[in-house]
């Protein structure tokens, strides 16, 4: 076991310190406490975090370290370490491992036996999930799907029959297609869209998937949505179960176009996933 007393340890440390996602007020004191204190600051981009730290009057010392390069990053930073430097990693905005590089860093520095210390503030699928008004315990936090529409489609599979609210981010460019296969997968469930948090332009859309996927085309900034969980009738339906069904409709005579629509209706299914599963074929 190894035990680890954040305030009491003297010698080099790694902190992992959360920049604003929109709102440079949002910034505490103890982040720029830490930052202005750190020997090295690790961050995504030099230019952006530059901007960032110029605004506070901080001159500290940056370093890149980013997803491309994670292992021979996280092998130098290890060594600034070493050599007694405490280093604060930031991310572009939010928080440092939430869809952002670190996650080597810090499993190395665990390690190595180096106090990793985590600072308080921004997240930008907390700020969105308490404000959504799903249920926000439990949830179950996915992040950016797979850019791909077979793998996105595999990956929402996994996660179609958990009951607790599922948080998402994704890019404007891409969340009309992003929602297409939620709605195939998940169903026409409640959802909420959360873009711009902090800023200006702040904006939660809230209804069904369905509805959001009519305004999506013009919407901008960068995205979190949340998602409903199953209800408890949804839990238990397998792909199978729907073809079974669909096709049993079949058999007491009723047409495939309309055993499509009422297996989509009883299991909360959208229309081109049902017949996607019966045919073989989107509709």
């Amino acid at each position: 076991m190894k035990r680890q007393k954040s305030f009491e340890e003297d010698g080099p440390k790694l902190y992992l310190v959360p920049t604003p996602i929109g709102n440079l007020n949002e910034m505490t004191p103890r982040a720029l406490e830490v930052l202005s204190k750190a020997d090295v600051i690790a961050c995504e981009d030099t230019r952006t975090s530059g901007q960032l730290l110029h605004h506070f009057g901080i001159p500290s010392r940056l370093i890149a370290y980013q997803n491309f390069n994670e292992d021979t990053s996280a092998k130098g930073i290890i060594k600034l370490l070493q050599e007694g430097n405490t280093v604060a990693l930031i991310s572009d905005a939010g928080y440092p491992l939430i869809n952002d590089p670190g996650q080597r860093l810090v499993n190395e520095a665990v390690n190595a036996g180096f106090p990793v210390i985590p600072v308080s503030g921004c997240s930008a699928f907390l700020d969105a999930l308490v404000a959504s008004g799903l249920k926000a315990q439990p949830f179950l936090f996915v992040g950016f799907l797979p850019p791909s529409h077979n793998d996105r489609i595999k990956a929402l599979q996994m996660y179609q029959n958990y009951p607790m609210t599922l948080i998402f981010y994704e890019a404007p460019h891409r969340i009309e297609r992003m929602l297409t296969d939620v709605l195939a997968v998940l169903g026409n469930r409640q959802a909420v869209l959360a873009r711009e948090l902090t800023k200006v332009h702040e904006e939660f859309l809230r209804g069904t998937i369905e509805e959001l996927l009519e305004v999506c085309p013009t919407l901008k900034g960068e995205m979190v949505l949340m998602v409903e969980g199953a209800k408890q009738e949804e839990v238990q339906v397998s792909d199978e179960d729907v073809r079974k069904y669909a096709n049993a409709l079949v058999e007491q005579g009723i047409s495939r176009s309309d055993a499509v629509k009422q297996t989509a209706k009883k299991f909360n299914l959208a229309k081109n996933r049902v017949y996607e599963l019966v045919h073989g074929d989107p509709q």
